[in-house]
C-alpha cells in the first residue's frame, strides 16, 4: 500500500511516517516547512527520516528526494492547484493521511488568512485530488477545539459542534463538512480524527508541554492561563499512532450509522483528564526543577477543559496506555538529548 502523509515534517506526521516506513509501508511526505515555528526542528525530524536538509529545501516542485528506505519527500503546499493533482497523478496513492494544517487557536487570532489558505483552500484541493485518483481512504485531522466551551463531558462526536470560539476551530468544522459532502457526492471514504492535547518527544515548540520544560530548565517563569484552573484530556504520540493506524486500516464502510455515506469522526485521545497542575508537576519531576509561575487570565479562543469520550475508538481496539509521569519523563529525556 502506498500512503501520502500531509504534514511530514510535523509533530505527528513525522512520527506517522516513522511508524508506517517500519511496518513496510511506502510512504510519500508533503510538508511545507512553513516558519509557524522554528524550521529547524522541522528539518531535523526530516533527517531522521532519512532527509538532508539542502534536499528539503526545493520548494512548490515536484523535485522528490527518496531515501535508501522507501520514504519520499516533495516540500509542497496543500494550497499548490498545480502540483498537487500532479504528484497523486504521478504516485498512484492508495490511501491519504492528510495531517497537514496550520495548527495553534491564539495564533488564528493574528494571522486568520493562513489558517484558511491551508486548511479550508489547502483542505478542498486534497478532496478534490482523493476524488479524481480513486483513494481508498482519507484520513484527516480534526482537532477537540471543535467542541468550543461545551459543558457536557465528556466530549462526544454526537455532541453539537456548531458554536467554534477559534477560527481555527472554525476551520476544522469545515472540514468535517466537506469531508461529508465529498463521501456523499462521491463515495469517498474519509475519517476525521479529532485529535486532543498530542504531546511527546519531538513536539511542537508553541505546544505547553516544550514551552514550560524550556522555560522552567532556563529558570524563567512559566505563563499560567486562567490562574491555573484548567484540564486537558492530554495523549502521549505513541497511543495517538497506534489509534491512525486503526483507523486507517478500517476505512468507514455503508454499514455505519449512516448506510448511505461512507464517512466517520473519531475521538482520539486519553479518555482521562489531567489538571494542569499535575502536568506542571510532572514537569518539574522530570527536570527535578520548581517551576516560577505567572498567573494569568483565559486567553481569548481557550477553553477550561477537554475530555475525550474515545468508546467509539476502543471498539476498534485502541487503548490509551502511557500515563502523564511516564510521557512527560520520555519527552524530557528526548528534550535534553536535542539539545545537548
Amino acid at each position: 500500500m502506498k500512503i501520502l502523509v500531509t504534514g511530514a515534517a510535523g509533530f505527528i506526521g513525522f512520527h506517522m511516517c516513522k511508524k508506517l516506513l517500519s511496518e513496510g509501508y511506502e510512504v510519500v511526505g508533503l510538508d511545507n516547512i512553513n516558519d509557524y515555528y522554528e524550521v529547524e526542528l522541522k528539518y531535523a525530524r526530516l533527517k531522521e527520516l532519512g532527509i538532508l536538509k539542502q534536499e528539503a529545501k526545493q520548494f512548490n516542485s515536484l523535485s522528490i528526494s527518496t531515501t535508501s528506505e522507501g520514504f519520499s519527500f516533495v516540500r509542497l503546499s496543500l494550497e499548490d492547484r498545480e502540483n498537487l493533482p500532479l504528484l497523486f497523478e504521478t504516485h498512484k496513492f492508495d490511501v491519504v493521511c492528510n495531517l497537514a494544517a496550520q495548527a495553534g487557536v491564539r495564533y488564528s487570532l493574528e494571522n486568520p488568512e493562513s489558517y484558511i489558505d491551508s486548511n479550508v483552500v489547502g483542505f478542498l484541493n486534497i478532496l478534490e485530488c482523493c476524488r479524481h485518483n480513486n483513494i481508498k481512504h482519507l484520513l484527516y485531522a480534526s482537532s477537540s477545539s471543535v467542541y468550543g466551551e461545551n459543558e457536557k463531558i465528556p466530549f462526544s462526536v454526537t455532541d453539537s459542534v456548531d458554536h467554534p470560539i477559534s477560527l481555527y476551530a472554525a476551520t476544522k468544522k469545515s472540514n468535517e463538512l466537506m469531508a461529508y459532502t465529498y463521501s456523499h457526492l462521491y463515495n469517498i471514504p474519509t475519517t476525521g480524527l479529532r485529535f486532543f492535547t498530542v504531546y511527546g518527544p519531538w513536539g511542537r515548540p508553541d505546544m505547553a508541554l516544550f514551552l514550560f520544560t524550556r522555560a522552567i530548565d532556563k529558570g524563567e517563569s512559566i505563563k499560567v492561563f486562567n490562574h491555573g484552573n484548567m484540564s486537558r484530556d492530554f495523549t502521549y504520540i505513541d497511543d495517538i499512532i497506534k489509534g491512525i493506524q486503526i483507523v486507517l486500516n478500517n476505512p468507514p464502510n455503508r454499514t455505519g450509522e449512516n448506510k448511505s455515506v461512507p464517512y466517520r469522526l473519531s475521538n482520539i485521545g486519553n479518555g482521562s483528564p489531567e489538571s494542569l497542575g499535575d502536568f506542571i508537576a510532572a514537569i518539574e519531576l522530570s527536570l527535578g526543577r520548581t517551576a516560577k509561575k505567572e498567573f494569568f487570565p483565559m486567553q481569548p479562543g481557550d477553553v477550561p477543559r477537554t475530555w475525550a469520550d474515545v468508546s467509539e475508538l476502543e471498539k476498534m481496539g485502541y487503548k490509551s496506555k502511557v500515563n502523564i509521569k511516564e510521557g512527560v519523563q520520555k519527552f524530557v529525556e528526548w528534550y535534553k538529548a536535542y539539545n545537548k
